[in-house]
């Protein structure tokens, strides 16, 4: 530039592109496959020798519009994200993050601050059944498509569609959907990351296949079996009872091995005896029925309900149970032949501690909503193992009812304590680490995660997504599913954060920062490079503003730092400068003025800049085209060690 204002750095306008990154690498790497600024893929073939495949026999998982698929990730995005401070819980507090929108979009807008930072990742994605919902990809997988879509939702109330076998290319489609969106997963992961992704027997075999090429067979870690009671509704001569958990990680080597305690319940866990037959011997009851009184603090598998007085099967309930927030509202009475009463009773003389015995085997009960009481064993980290198959983690069924009571109808959700459990067995309670769910449907993980923390004081953050696929309340109010998943966590993070029996109780995180999806609010940045003559110079009469006119402050500023690489829980605040406001981030770490309208003196950035930012953002608009006060305040930033960011 002539007017020596070379150091002044331009915040992109769209996410990374990784074609492009990918070639820059390739280039860096291998100088001499680039030819007339393409890469020469025989001089690439030459250089690699018997490294290379055969390309006419393969093996592989190949489909139609995968290459398109592949495109879609690489396909940088304006797209930024708008505050949502309304559907928000504690914002300037929280570290977990809720986000409303196309999580295609969205993945690829996370790229620049959390692209290496996030360690686990749990989706359970739509299964392909033919009547759930698919993603509204069209083969564009951008922007346009997204809020093409919502805005026909929201103002036509257009049906999402579902992916039915009639159309053709079933399997193809949801493919075509998965595979860009597990690309740009593996991105965020750290080296020791893990990605865990629920499937069920209509896609396991291709999800199998998908994941061994995006991740690598060798970081291929499990294949979980959830035994999900038998409460799956399936058309088959054999009633499915079991889902799958797929696990890799970015890098098998670098995953330590999990850490959670293994309370899998042993398979004679029922605490009774069914009938009274079972009960009888030849030599008289082996277990002659007695009578046990659960204390208001005795754990409870469920969040609230009322088990009626009966004595037609084991246990005999002899008094109401009555559950609300998790706990007894009062004493309750049972009747059983207790298989184990030797130790129920330690249990609740101890106050509820947990049983340990010289093996380093630990003990502890839990009253189900079947008025059954179940004993459930572990041994420590250093003792148990992540076992392959889930059993006795809750059902869909259970987790439907306790939301239904909250007033939340979802179909299928996943029970809070699998989730829980995975979270912990493969993220530790010191490393902060980040969970990200980009299907995030009820949002049980964001419930988990929280749950987790307030069990063993681990400071884990998440952040979730979720399309505003089209719902409806318990009362058939219409909605969508990020709305009552926001209203979940609002619901959960209050039942959580309470007096908690000497838990961690108000140190736990139970907010979130709320976003929506939105294109840029930079008229300049929103122009396609496939548009005509006519709106091309509409657009160039829009540039007379940088912003568009309803943009906010804080909306301008998310989008700035989301392009510069800050994270979406970053420290704002607004101060005053000589007259001038400004949005502050980290303590002034990072100062900008963000209105074009009102043209600063060089008076007033003087002062600005004698805060000593570390960074200072001004919008290109706001010097009104004086270039002699542009030049004097990027001297100014030079001379006091402050980078000058425009836009």
């Amino acid at each position: 530039m002539s007017d020596g204002t070379d150091d002044i750095y331009e915040t992109p306008a769209t996410s990374p592109n990784f074609r492009t990154e990918m070639a820059e690498q390739l280039a860096e790497l291998m100088p001499e496959v680039i030819a007339d600024g393409k890469i020469d893929v025989d001089k690439l073939r030459e250089l690699l020798g018997d490294d290379v495949g055969d390309d006419r026999e393969r093996f592989g998982l190949f489909w139609p519009g995968k290459k398109r698929a592949l495109r879609a990730a690489q396909e940088p995005t304006t797209a930024t994200l708008m505050p949502d401070f309304e559907n928000s819980k504690d914002w300037d507090t929280t570290k977990n993050v809720f986000i409303e929108g196309d999580n295609l979009e969205v993945l690829k807008i996370l790229q620049k601050h959390y692209h290496g930072k996030i360690k686990m990742i749990y989706i359970d994605p739509p299964y392909n059944t033919g009547k759930d919902f698919v993603y509204p990809d069209n083969y564009k997988e951008g922007l346009e498509t997204y809020l093409e879509w919502t805005r026909q939702v929201n103002e036509e109330g257009k049906k999402v569609s579902t992916n039915s076998e009639s159309e053709g290319r079933y399997h193809s489609n949801w493919l075509n959907m998965m595979y860009p969106r597990l690309k740009l997963a593996r991105n965020l992961l750290t080296d020791d990351g893990v990605i865990l992704v629920s499937i069920n027997d209509v896609e396991q075999a291709h999800l199998k296949r998908l994941l061994d090429e995006v991740f690598g067979e060798a970081n291929f870690l499990a294949q979980f079996i959830w035994v999900n009671e038998g409460n799956i509704d399936q058309q088959s001569k054999i009633k499915g009872s079991h889902e799958y958990v797929l696990a890799y990680a970015r890098s098998a080597a670098a995953v330590l091995r999990p850490t959670v305690i293994d309370p899998n319940i042993e398979e004679s866990s029922k605490l009774y005896n069914d009938t009274i037959e079972n009960s009888i011997t030849k030599n008289g009851p082996a277990n002659p029925p007695s009578e046990v009184e659960l204390p208001t603090w005795f754990p409870v598998a469920f969040e609230s309900g009322t088990i009626l007085p009966r004595d037609d099967t084991y246990p005999h309930v002899l008094t109401p149970i009555e559950v609300a927030g998790g706990k007894l509202t009062k004493p309750a009475r049972v009747r059983s032949g207790w298989s184990s009463r030797n130790l129920l009773d330690l249990f609740i003389k101890n106050g509820g501690i947990p049983i340990q015995d010289a093996e380093g085997k630990e003990t502890w009960f839990e009253l189900r909503d079947t008025g059954a009481i179940y004993m459930l064993k572990h041994r420590s980290s250093e003792q148990g193992h992540l076992l392959s198959v889930l059993r006795n983690m809750g059902t869909t069924k259970q987790n439907s009812s306790m939301l239904s009571g909250w007033g939340l109808t979802f179909s299928y959700p996943k029970p809070e304590f699998l989730i829980e459990y995975l979270v912990t067995a493969f993220t530790r309670t010191n490393d902060d680490a980040i969970i990200l769910d980009f299907f995030c449907g009820s949002a049980t993980t964001g419930h988990a995660v929280m749950s987790a923390n307030r069990r063993d004081g681990g400071k884990r953050r998440c952040i979730q997504v979720q399309l505003p696929e089209p719902a409806k309340d318990k009362d058939g109010n219409c909605t969508n599913i990020a709305d009552l998943a926001r209203r979940r966590m609002h619901r959960a993070g209050t039942e959580l954060a309470g007096p908690q029996d000497g838990l961690i109780g108000d140190r736990l995180d139970v907010g979130f920062r709320a976003y929506k999806l939105v294109d840029t609010n930079f008229t300049k940045w929103q122009v396609e490079s496939d548009s005509d003559v006519t709106a091309l110079e509409q657009h160039l009469l829009d540039l007379r503003d940088s912003s568009a006119d309803n943009a906010t402050p804080d909306a301008l500023l998310t989008e700035i730092l989301l392009k510069q690489g800050y994270s979406l829980t970053e420290q704002i605040g607004d101060i005053e400068v000589d007259g001038l406001n400004l949005k502050t981030v980290g303590g002034n770490l990072l100062l900008a003025y963000l209105d074009e309208r009102t043209k600063p003196t060089l008076a007033q950035l003087r002062k600005v800049i004698e805060q000593k930012p570390i960074r200072f953002i001004i919008l290109e608009d706001a010097f009104h085209g004086d270039d002699e006060l542009k030049t004097n305040l990027f001297q100014e930033c030079k001379s006091r060690g402050v980078e000058l960011w425009t836009l």
